[in-house]
């Protein structure tokens, strides 16, 4: 596996689980705050949200790579090599079609954001900053699709997806 890849899978790994990881962190904060101290503070659960929904989207092409998205193989496997090489051709392809889509509307929700000056109601962090993840995301699923849809071209095997010729 070439460097370029083990470091891009690392920057995945790494913020997507950074994301996570604080986000969790804030809710014990949040709970211990209300629950032993009576202290209960207004902004944990809002940046908490933020935190776990960037998350989840940064896990997307995590999970991509490692193909546990949710598929039902049972026709699939059915098939012939040269329909099952069509198939990945297809879905990779539409793949990268909802990304460019996803992307193309998550850019536009954080213009209009930006725009507007629309901030959140506890902390003040302006909404197009909240939003800038589903561009993020969209690219970062993107550049995976293009990645499967290139090794299913070249015919190479990928040993976490069974269903790459």
């Amino acid at each position: 596996m070439p460097s370029w890849r083990k470091a891009w899978d690392l920057f995945e790994d790494v913020t997507a689980g950074t994301f996570f990881s604080v986000g969790i962190a804030l809710i014990f904060y949040g709970v211990l705050m209300r629950y032993a101290f009576n202290e209960p503070k207004a902004w944990v659960e809002e940046i908490a949200n933020y935190t776990i929904v960037w998350g989840a989207l940064l896990g997307v092409p995590i999970a991509l790579r490692n193909n546990h998205h949710i598929q039902v193989d049972m026709v699939y496997e059915k098939m012939s090599k040269p329909v099952r090489k069509f198939m990945d051709l297809f879905a990779n392809s539409m793949g990268i079609l909802f990304c460019l889509f996803y992307t193309y509307y998550g850019y536009l929700l954080v213009a209009k954001r930006f725009g507007s000056g629309m901030v959140s109601m506890d902390v003040g962090v302006p909404m197009w900053i909240v939003y800038l993840i589903l561009p993020i995301s969209g690219i970062l699923f993107l550049f995976r699709f293009i990645d499967r849809l290139v090794g299913v071209l070249q015919g190479k095997e990928d040993k976490n997806d069974p269903h790459l010729v």
